[in-house]
């Protein structure tokens, strides 16, 4: 039996799937990754199949996976899989030890079931699949002892400071939130904002539809319902405050009043490498803080006015059912207008109201009523956009 646990990574060529493989080569006596999967970059994805000779690989586009096929650009011994059952067909890998889904969107949610009914640990860096199903996810793994380990900074951060912590211990988790591109902007020009302003962030390099989260704190909103679902502490329990620095990443209060807090630069190698190697610590890929070298670490309140996103977020959170799940598809349909020049930063939190006031707030009992459920916001959503609903009301 090898020594070294075995990856699966769903989400291979996007950021987070990059800064996974750069942990991967650094802690190759560790790890090895036996299973990877990307949507429709199948030239990337044939590259680090080659390079970390990968047996199992599949790819989520249909177009993609036959021009592949009829390519041959996959090396030998490398079999590939297709679309959703292809994902699923690896996050069940019988010799995987922990599948890493880093993939956007719902289309990891049925393959991140599957592996969990089969037992495989998972490193989950996909917010939708708690924002939208958390109350399945997280009966499936109770059901089969399988750990959630969060890949997410914050949560990663959280669920560090809580380890070896009993829940009556805990009474407020704390997120840290750097503020986004527009931190310092005057409210008056955010009527001004395009999207190439709100993509550069002060701190991290990230995908455009993170990064735009991260402007407008949607992001920080998701974090929360996952945060929720992971931790299962009461929406009361959870917390946002700025940090511009980006260096602590979440901090626990305690019932006696001590506060914990994680910290690190502002890479995603630090939490990946934490979740791959968990319980087992090894060397870092990068340095860690020098303090002699930092010169501040500020903490300050949210403005409720200035990230109207959080509010709803939060509004959603507490409302349960469904309206997390609104929320989350809402936003994503109005920050992919905004990219696309459609919409109007300032308008992104008005869709987003506008949906969960028009879309009734009910309990899921399936899998498919939160499914079903995210086409009739994404055409709700399209439409409020469309018609510019807000503005015949407001």
């Amino acid at each position: 039996m090898s020594a070294k646990k075995r990856v699966v990574l769903l989400g291979a060529t996007g950021s987070i799937g990059e800064n996974t493989l750069n942990v991967i080569r650094h802690a190759s006596d560790d790890l090895e990754l036996i299973g990877i999967a990307g949507n429709s970059r199948s030239e990337e994805l044939a590259g680090i199949a080659r390079e970390f000779n990968v047996p199992h690989a599949a790819l989520a586009d249909e177009s993609a996976y036959r021009e592949s096929r009829n390519g041959g650009i996959f090396p030998p011994g490398c079999r590939l899989a297709c679309g959703e059952e292809g994902l699923t067909e690896l996050a069940t890998l019988p010799d995987a030890d922990i599948v890493l889904i880093a993939t956007s969107g719902t289309a990891a949610l049925r393959p991140a079931l599957a592996a969990i009914n089969a037992g495989r640990q998972i490193a989950l860096a996909n917010k939708e699949i708690l924002v939208l199903a958390g109350k399945f996810v997280t009966e499936a793994a109770r059901r089969h002892h399988v750990r959630l380990l969060p890949v997410d900074s914050e949560h990663n951060a959280l669920f560090q400071c809580l380890e070896g912590r009993q829940p009556e211990e805990v009474e407020r988790l704390i997120l840290t939130a750097s503020g986004g591109a527009f931190i310092d902007w005057p409210p008056e020009d955010l009527n001004r904002v395009t999207p190439r302003d709100a993509l550069a962030h002060p701190n991290w390099s990230m995908g455009p539809k993170i990064t735009v989260d991260s402007a407008t704190m949607a992001n920080k909103g998701l974090e929360m319902i996952e945060a929720y679902w992971l931790f299962d502490v009461e929406p009361r329990q959870i917390d946002v405050v700025l940090h511009r620095q980006s260096i602590i990443h979440s901090l626990v209060q305690l019932i006696d009043g001590s506060i914990l807090a994680q910290l690190s630069p502002p890479s995603m190698t630090f939490p990946i490498q934490y979740a791959l190697m968990y319980p087992k610590r090894v060397p870092g890929i990068q340095r860690s803080l020098d303090f002699t070298r930092i010169q501040r670490l500020d903490i300050e309140p949210v403005s409720g006015e200035r990230y109207p996103c959080l509010s709803l977020a939060r509004q959603a959170l507490e409302a349960g059912g469904i309206a997390p799940a609104i929320f989350n598809t809402a936003n994503e349909i109005a920050v992919n207008a905004f990219l696309a020049n459609s919409l109007a930063f300032l308008e992104i939190p008005k869709v987003i109201d506008r949906a969960l006031e028009r879309l009734e707030n009910f309990e899921p009992q399936t899998l498919d009523d939160v499914l079903c459920l995210e086409e009739a916001v994404r055409r709700t959503a399209s439409e409020l956009i469309e018609n510019k609903a807000w503005k015949k009301t407001s």
